[in-house]
């Protein structure tokens, strides 16, 4: 994280292995500007409560994983998508923004790396229901895709990976498609 920090110039979120409040210290320290916990706040929501109270809600992004059941029924999963938990979306999302997570960062499992777009409607409802900014993750395949998610999907931001790392959508090209749409970027 400090060699990250000493070579970028944007903020930057850091997540995974952050169980409790001292590992969320040395990363502020090292230089992240938020953190991400999903798992570990599934399993002790007080964590985000003490993160929240401890470093400002500001800090916290409450990332969520879930699978789709049916409908807009969406159950909550740990260690990476792998095991389903009794949480649902919308109501473990509600219970995150009320314990004090500044964001909420969705992925959708069953979208990540399909390439065939983010999960709109569940999107639009999160960003509907609640009043801290919605951050999208699974399914950025194309240019359209981070239209949709905006504009569709009512999302505040656009995660992607794979298709950034291969190059398979240049950022600069992504950007100028994006402004060509009215929608508004950094």
């Amino acid at each position: 994280v400090r060699r990250i920090a000493k070579n970028i110039n944007i903020p930057f979120t850091v997540g995974g292995g952050i169980s409790e409040l001292s590992d969320a210290e040395v990363l502020l320290n090292a230089g992240a500007d938020k953190i991400s916990i999903n798992s570990a706040a599934v399993r002790n929501p007080q964590l985000i409560n003490d993160m929240a109270r401890h470093f400002g809600s500001q800090f916290v992004v409450g990332a969520i994983d879930a699978k789709q059941l049916e409908g807009d029924k969406w159950t909550v999963t740990v260690n990476g998508g792998r095991i389903p938990t009794e949480k649902r979306l919308f109501s473990w999302a509600k219970e995150a923004e009320e314990r004090g997570a500044g964001e909420i960062l969705f992925t959708s499992m069953d979208h990540d790396g399909v390439k065939e777009g983010f999960a709109n409607e569940a999107l639009a409802k999160l960003s509907d229901e609640r009043s801290i900014p919605i951050i999208a993750s699974g399914g950025a395949g194309a240019k359209e895709h981070f239209k949709d998610v905006f504009t569709t999907g009512k999302a505040d931001a656009g995660l992607a990976a794979s298709i950034f790392h291969f190059n398979e959508i240049p950022l600069p090209e992504l950007k100028s498609y994006l402004k060509k749409e009215n929608i508004p970027i950094r």
